[in-house]
């Protein structure tokens, strides 16, 4: 055991001298119940059309499942906590809200990239084998961060630490060394409802459960299709993720702005003006957003969220960006912005425009919201 200690403590200190902000240990398993809450959320299609999250729910259940030689989990956290307040970029109604997270480079990259660094060195240090997971593979990392001690899950189902808040990025190293765990972090939510009241598009059907259909980050990053119409005004102008439920939480008292350049917000990221964003053609997309997890989303489902995020704007500078969309290439982004001027016109223009754009028509999706268009104009 003291050899073990020591590897552990000095796993630590490099992890620490990497750039993390945390290194915790567990063994690679986690308890009967993290399985059956994955099991509920699946079973009641919460995880809308995600479908890689059911396509191997037996290994997300269990680390054993995914590799069975594993015996301990290193976890590890890098704060990204931002500068300035995250909420008070949704009072600018003609510009986009980026989740916090995505205002610089992926995060994926980031981390992984620390993470191969440290694994290396733990090879050539102490031997064994070891893979290394950064949120694309079949793994639960938040309750394996829990189980490890480095926070909680709270009651909008992200982790929450008593040193960093709500602003973690986790990544997990599984090994077939022996590493003597730390002790389960307890939950600190108590009475607190922040999280679940803040939530504009009523996500969570109870403290600690989420029904990613109804989510925003779910709907402006995952969702392929149209985004429901009961669902659009409760957006607001947030055009990719959504960062409410993490900004109310009282434990962010204790965070501090993220150490790491590359995770510390670009300027023309922050508060980035709709009109702008409605004119990217897809080559002006993926140039804005080389290097950003945003690019995987693709231009065109981006374009549908900017559009929306106009519709709430209640800027009728804006409609003439709108117009434009009407004839985009893509039927998700003309439906989008249908939706977005029957917001922003009369009655009178909107039926105009129904008359000279909807008989062009040949998306059926794109047709029905001419059709609730004009029936709600």
């Amino acid at each position: 055991m003291g050899d073990a200690m020591r590897a552990r403590a000095a796993i630590r200190e490099k992890a620490l001298a990497l750039g993390f902000d945390g290194a915790h240990f567990t063994t690679a398993s986690l308890p009967p119940e993290a399985g059956e809450r994955l099991k509920a959320f699946l079973d009641q299609r919460r995880h809308g059309d995600m479908e890689w999250l059911d396509a191997r729910r037996d290994e997300r259940a269990d680390p054993n499942a995914l590799w069975r030689e594993a015996k301990s989990a290193i976890v590890l956290t890098m704060n990204y906590g931002p500068d300035t307040d995250p909420m008070a970029a949704l009072q600018n109604r003609s510009a986009g809200v980026i989740s916090v997270y995505a205002r610089n480079r992926d995060y994926h990259d980031v981390v992984k990239k620390r993470m191969k660094q440290l694994g290396r060195w733990i090879a050539e240090t102490f031997g064994g084998e070891l893979k290394v997971f950064v949120d694309t593979a079949p793994l639960m990392e938040k309750p394996l961060a829990e189980r490890a001690g480095a926070g909680w899950q709270g009651k909008h189902t992200n982790l929450v630490s008593r040193e960093h808040g709500s602003w973690l990025f986790l990544g997990a190293i599984l090994t077939t060394m022996e590493l003597p765990p730390d002790a389960a972090e307890d939950d600190h939510c108590g009475s607190c409802r922040n999280c679940l009241d803040i939530c504009p598009t009523d996500a969570f059907p109870a403290p600690y459960q989420l029904d990613a259909r109804r989510c925003i980050s779910y709907l402006t990053i995952e969702h392929k299709g149209p985004i429901p119409r009961d669902l659009r005004p409760g957006i607001g102008n947030r055009i990719y993720g959504c960062d409410d439920c993490l900004a109310v939480c009282p434990w962010n008292k204790f965070a501090s702005k993220a150490r790491e350049a590359a995770l510390q917000a670009r300027g023309d990221l922050t508060s980035p003006p709709l009109a702008d964003l409605a004119a990217l053609n897809d080559a002006a997309f993926r140039a804005l957003f080389a290097g950003s997890p945003i690019k995987r989303t693709g231009r065109d489902r981006f374009v549908r969220n900017v559009a929306i995020a106009i519709g709430n704007s209640g800027d009728a500078s804006l409609i003439g960006a709108l117009e434009t969309l009407l004839r985009d290439e893509s039927a998700l982004v003309r439906g989008a912005a249908i939706w977005a001027l029957g917001r922003l016109t009369d009655k009178e223009t909107f039926a105009a425009l129904h008359a000279s754009h909807a008989a062009q028509e040949r998306d059926a999706d794109v047709r029905n919201e001419w059709t609730l268009g004009a029936q709600n104009a």
